[in-house]
């Protein structure tokens, strides 16, 4: 199993770096224009879509955990010619938002079963994905 885990330290209270995680409006700045489908109960299916050069792509899965402000957690998958859609071949992001001096440390943690024995881990602050997070609870944080 490939397992990446990266971190980012926002200056913006947690409350505010989960409600940019979490509400579809705020999630549509920081992934790639994607629209978010869920209702956050724990079982229930998330989805995500987005379209890009007039072709529409989604990722779909299940919200394993949600517990308000500090963790976020759901499985995905990611169709692709060839690979069928099994629970094998589903991977799972979780976020982990900390509080620490002057904001939020949020932990992404994504599991991936279709790789082998990998593992990374990365304090990255030049990932786009999270420094477009960052930019966006930022800004809310400071409105």
């Amino acid at each position: 199993m490939r397992v990446s885990t990266s971190s980012i330290t926002i200056n913006a209270p947690r409350e505010s770096v989960w409600t940019v995680l979490t509400l579809p409006a705020y999630v549509r700045q920081w992934q790639y224009n994607s629209d978010l489908t869920t209702d956050w109960n724990v079982g229930a299916p998330i989805r995500f879509s987005s379209e890009w050069q007039g072709r529409v792509f989604e990722q779909w899965g299940t919200v394993l955990e949600f517990d308000i402000p500090a963790r976020l957690r759901y499985s995905l998958f990611a169709p692709r010619p060839g690979l069928d859609d099994v629970p094998e071949n589903y991977f799972t992001m979780t976020y982990d938002l900390s509080e620490v001096a002057g904001g939020t440390k949020v932990t992404f943690i994504h599991e991936d079963p279709r790789e082998l024995d990998l593992i990374e881990n990365n304090t990255d602050e030049d990932d786009p994905v999270l420094t477009a997070l960052r930019d966006v609870a930022e800004a809310l944080a400071n409105e």
